[in-house]
């Protein structure tokens, strides 16, 4: 057994506890209005609906509802089945929805079976992202788009600093079970151990999607995002958008005429 195949069961087995309080913590749940619209604007650029789209990691299916009900045609795919289960129940009774149990990285879709593939705080936990990389390239059509929401979860950002202090020291005072499910010891054991145990940066990122075909790799804004949730949320939520640097990619599979 490989120290990957390890670490991946490990991952699977923390983000199966996890399902129990997942949408309780913040930045899980996405609230209807603002904050939905905002999570649900960039994913306008995949193109009109319907489309086949591909959601890799879909947890408990907050973003499987957005972005099924801007009309296309959804696959949701998790790796952990409890995930799932509150996914599936969620959204049960939904046409043009289904929910795979499948490995994000190697997802054993068909060659160019989607027009579009989208994740949400997945690429930061990837064990072998190149092969992963080549596998969402493999199942796109040409001229298919990718949409990555993440961010570098590794350490505060500058700007950030300041309010992971006050929250660290609020932690202590008054701890939140729900914001890391009790597990952030196991959470901080699987990090230290991944290829993006460093950080994960747009800059990181969009040279190993070039070199896995991608073109037109750019940032899209993520303070919209940070925004609309700061507009509802009390102060302990509000400074922990402030925290890390978070960002949002779009990349494209050359249409056929121009992939070499």
């Amino acid at each position: 057994m490989t120290a990957n195949h390890d670490l991946a069961e490990e991952i699977r087995a923390y983000w199966s506890k996890r399902s129990e309080t997942f949408d309780l913590a913040f930045g899980h749940h996405i609230a209807p209005g603002p904050e939905a619209a905002a999570w649900a604007e960039p994913m306008r650029l995949l193109g009109p609906a319907p489309l086949k789209v591909l959601e890799l990691a879909c947890g408990t299916g907050e973003v499987t509802r957005l972005v099924h009900d801007l009309g296309h045609d959804v696959t949701a795919l998790d790796f952990a089945e409890p995930m799932l289960a509150v996914a599936r129940a969620k959204h049960e009774g939904k046409p043009r929805l289904r929910f795979l149990h499948a490995d994000a990285q190697r997802t054993m879709e068909p060659d160019a079976s989607y027009d579009a593939i989208l994740c949400r705080h997945l690429v930061w936990t990837l064990t072998e992202p190149e092969a992963a990389f080549a596998d969402w390239f493999r199942i796109l059509r040409p001229g298919g788009r990718l949409l990555v929401y993440d961010g570098d979860w590794t350490r505060p950002a500058p700007w950030g600093r300041w309010a992971a202090w006050v929250l660290a020291r609020w932690k202590r005072i008054a701890p939140d079970a729900y914001y890391d499910g009790a597990l952030s010891d196991r959470h901080a054991g699987i990090m230290r151990r991944l290829p993006f145990s460093e950080g994960l940066t747009f800059d990181r990122l969009a040279p190993l999607l070039a070199a896995a075909g991608f073109t037109g790799i750019r940032e899209l804004p993520h303070g919209p995002i940070a925004r609309a949730q700061r507009a509802t949320q009390g102060l302990r939520n509000r400074l922990r958008t402030r925290v890390y640097r978070r960002f949002i990619l779009i990349a494209w599979k050359p249409a056929r005429k121009d992939m070499p």
